[in-house]
């Protein structure tokens, strides 16, 4: 029986196409041999050889309560005696779809589908049915999701492996996609159906909207008849009680979600008004379709973390997270490396560099510091200091509910030892 991560990692390199299931996981950004996870349980997680980890990643923003957490589990354990799928309506999709829609202003109705993939992807066909419109414009660095329209210049995973796109994608496939800088607002004619945004960039590590960005994006939208949608698949129901749209008092006319809403469970929703979600099949032209979409056991986990967490738990992460930022700069620069940490209510970036720099405002600022090769030690040393950050420097850190002030403590001296050693000549 295999007992070390390097035999899981070997064994999985022979059935799984370079041993993951998601190119971050790999660690090819930042080299060695991933962890294999076996359990996880609030903050934390153990891998196969028993070692525990003060867990960032955070199934990249699904945990908003951390592993395992008990009222979710006992959920899970209540809907799976019922059955784990039936290709039939259920009332656990109808409970979430109502805690959602209820939250959200202008949202009036949802589609669940299987991953934010999925909901992005469904979003763009409902804005070009809609308008009658191809064009879709989306920014440099904000990822969507693996569809072929959408993958060029992605972020995150993308970004890590210094992917302009992907094999295998047609140029047919992006001619009606247009890309455009991050924080600046684009010229748009008629022939766009719609622009796609992440509220908050989250996949070239954090970058923050500038003042006036999204409203002025709004505005555009609003001039050329162009739909606007929101990626929420991140900052849906983590970035606040309410999202991005309320956080930022910008409602675009569609959203996707992800992550939170499943409970750690694949999941994925899009939606919008009523009169928008008209145009989906079986009611209107647009095809949208899913035999596991609405699982009863996503919806079921999904249900109970949006019931568990109220305004208040929001604002309470937010404070904690943002002594944690300041605290993660304090002890960057004890080793004499310059960090800055933005934070945008409960989400939190980390970028690294030997000189002082300005907070980047789009990937193209953001790649010198993702790239200067700190990450990679700094990332090393703390996960043998018992920390785990995501794989790769354009991802963020997730701080879950679970992680409570004793545990961030830990965590920054920890990153302090970390940063003497990524900071030492090479």
């Amino acid at each position: 029986m295999s007992s070390s991560n390097a035999e899981w990692f070997a064994r999985a390199q022979r059935v799984i196409p370079g041993g993951v299931d998601s190119p971050v996981r790999s660690f090819a950004s930042v080299g060695g041999t991933p962890y294999t996870v076996v359990r996880g349980s609030g903050a934390y997680v153990e891998d196969v050889e028993g070692r525990r980890y003060l867990d960032f990643v955070q199934s990249y923003g699904a945990s908003l309560l951390g592993h395992a957490h008990p009222a979710v589990v006992a959920a899970l354990t209540e809907a799976v005696a019922r059955g784990t799928t039936f290709g039939a309506p259920t009332p656990g999709e109808v409970r979430l779809a109502e805690l959602m829609t209820a939250r959200v202003e202008g949202l009036e109705q949802v589609r669940f589908v299987s991953s934010g993939t999925e909901a992005v992807m469904s979003a763009v066909r409902v804005a070009r049915g809609v308008t009658g419109r191809s064009r879709v414009v989306k920014f440099d660095g904000c990822y969507h999701g693996h569809s072929d329209a959408l993958l060029v210049a992605g972020g995150s995973g993308v970004a890590q492996l210094g992917l302009p796109g992907s094999a295998g994608v047609t140029p047919g496939a992006v001619a009606d996609t247009r890309v455009a800088a991050y924080n600046r607002v684009p010229e748009l004619d008629e022939t766009v159906a719609a622009v796609l945004v992440e509220p908050v960039a989250a996949n070239m590590n954090l970058v923050a909207p500038a003042p006036g960005f999204l409203a002025d994006l709004r505005a555009a939208c609003d001039q050329v008849g162009a739909l606007l949608i929101f990626d929420e698949v991140i900052t849906g129901f983590r970035l606040g009680w309410a999202g991005a749209s309320d956080h930022f008092g910008v409602r675009p006319d569609l959203w996707c979600f992800g992550k939170v809403i499943g409970g750690g469970l694949p999941v994925g929703a899009f939606g919008g008004s009523a009169d928008l979600l008209a145009a989906l099949a079986p009611t209107g032209p647009v095809y949208q379709a899913g035999t596991l979409s609405g699982n009863p056991l996503a919806t079921a986990a999904g249900s109970t973390v949006l019931e568990l967490v109220g305004p208040d738990d929001y604002a309470a992460l937010s404070a904690r997270v943002a002594r944690f930022a300041a605290g993660l700069e304090e002890a960057v620069a004890s080793a004499g490396l310059v960090a800055r940490a933005p934070v945008v209510g409960p989400l939190l970036g980390l970028f690294l560099s030997r000189e002082p720099f300005a907070a980047p405002r789009n990937v193209a600022e953001v790649r010198p510091l993702a790239d200067n090769g700190l990450y990679r030690a700094f990332f090393h040393a703390l996960l043998a200091r018992g920390v785990a950050l995501a794989p790769g420097a354009y991802e963020i850190l997730f701080v879950s509910m679970a992680h409570d002030e004793s545990a961030l403590a830990g965590a920054l001296e920890a990153v302090a030892d970390a940063a003497a050693v990524a900071a030492a000549p090479t």
